[in-house]
């Protein structure tokens, strides 16, 4: 059975994103993320330790993306797995996510 997905706080402004994200967890993650994120300007996000991730996933780091800039917050994704840049490729959402991705 694939590990829901989950994400925990790893310091000041810095999150981990971590398991299987996607259709079952993006609307949880989704609301999470937006309570985390709320009080800060500036936002990091370690995706190193997701397993597994679909359109699902990728449609919650551009929503998480999206309210940043609302918000005026920056977020930042750090090991983005390889999944993601091609699915955001296919998907022609790359400039959602650009600016936001690092290592």
């Amino acid at each position: 059975m694939a590990e829901a997905g989950r994400l925990t706080a790893a310091g000041p402004g810095m999150y981990e994103l971590a398991g299987t994200v996607g259709f079952g967890d993006a609307a949880r993650l989704l609301a999470e993320g937006d309570r985390a994120f709320a009080p800060l300007r500036a936002v990091e996000v370690d995706l190193a330790r997701v397993t597994r991730i679909d359109s699902a996933g990728l449609a919650l780091l551009i929503e998480w993306s999206l309210a940043a800039r609302a918000a005026g917050r920056q977020i930042r994704y750090r090991n983005v797995p390889p999944a993601v840049t091609s699915l955001a490729g296919i998907s022609d959402v790359s400039e959602l996510l650009m600016g936001s991705a690092a290592g």
